[in-house]
């Protein structure tokens, strides 16, 4: 038999020399014979499965502030909408009171109950969680500010609408939630360690943590509104307020330039930032030299047609 041969009928049949007639065990069934070995009773056991509980509640907080800062998103832009609507013609005491009632009741019930569930809980570790919602709701509570006061709200009296007084319910849907909340607490069980860090973690108030980065990315997101605000000041004849935008969007991207060490999507904010400040200074470019030769009824479709080709290339922000 040839050695080729030889290796062939040693592949094609098993190897009884070690093992000899015994049958090699399935996994499965060494599986189950470990399982049935294990003690109940190890500590390293006990360990896992406490490690296992934790793992899975922190999975479960994080999906509840994910579906909060959906609600939050939606809502947001709703409020966004609202506001595009005041004009010079409309009520705009009724829509900027409606607008704020719409911002306060967002603070007040899906925002603290963030706040509840980042109780004792380290909130950066939950902060992607609630970041698209949080800059939707800077987006929409810095746009009703500027239309109120034209002045940008700033971020330290935004974070003081995210302090809540423990105990305090706004409505029953509100106090429905804090059960739910305190039951599941009371249904996990607690080592004499975690108990002190509960009991010593107990605050007078609680607070929903707004992260600078998500400040201004919310800021830049703003001044797409601001934008469309400017040129549908146009379409209503406000040319006024069409330059008083644009230099307002002028000195938020001059803050912008000042930061540094971004992150990429900063990077982009800034890019599209720089986009709409473009576009606004070249509407203003086009009244100033223009505004004489075009009826005020047709500006904002003139100004649209011609965008794309005043235009200038980016100077580096991708």
């Amino acid at each position: 038999m040839s050695h080729h041969e030889r290796g062939h009928s040693r592949r094609g049949r098993p190897d009884k020399r070690r093992d000899g007639n015994k049958p090699k065990p399935v996994v499965g069934d060494r599986g189950k014979a470990i399982l049935e070995s294990i003690d109940d009773d190890s500590l390293v056991i006990q360990s896992f499965r406490r490690y296992g509980a934790e793992l899975d509640a922190k999975h479960d907080k994080h999906e509840r502030i994910v579906k909060h800062s959906r609600d939050i998103t939606i809502e947001s832009k709703r409020i966004i909408f609202l506001l595009h609507t005041l004009d010079r013609e409309s009520k705009e005491a009724t829509v900027l009171k409606d607008a704020e009632a719409r911002i306060s009741k967002l603070a007040t019930t899906h925002f603290k109950a963030i706040a509840q569930e980042l109780d004792g809980e380290d909130p950066y570790q939950y902060s992607k969680a609630y970041t698209s919602g949080m800059q939707e709701f800077i987006e929409a509570v810095t746009f009703y500010h500027y239309l109120k006061s034209n002045v940008l709200e700033s971020w330290i009296n935004i974070q003081k609408d995210f302090v809540y007084n423990v105990g305090e319910s706004t409505n029953e849907q509100d106090g429905a939630e804090i059960k739910a909340f305190d039951e599941n607490k009371q249904e996990k069980e607690c080592t004499p360690e975690e108990s002190a860090i509960e009991t010593s973690s107990q605050k007078s108030h609680i607070t929903t943590l707004l992260i600078p980065t998500d400040y201004f990315l919310g800021v830049g997101d703003l001044t797409g509104e601001l934008m469309r605000k400017c040129i549908n000041n146009l379409g209503s004849g406000n040319i006024e307020g069409c330059y008083q935008t644009s230099a307002f969007v002028r000195e938020i991207y001059k803050g912008f330039l000042s930061i540094g060490n971004v992150a990429k999507e900063m990077s982009r904010k800034v890019y599209t930032l720089r986009q709409s400040l473009s576009k606004m200074e070249n509407a203003c470019y086009t009244i100033h030299v223009r505004g004489s030769e075009i009826p005020k009824h047709m500006l904002a479709d003139v100004l649209s047609s011609s965008h794309d080709d005043m235009m200038d290339e980016d100077e580096g922000f991708y």
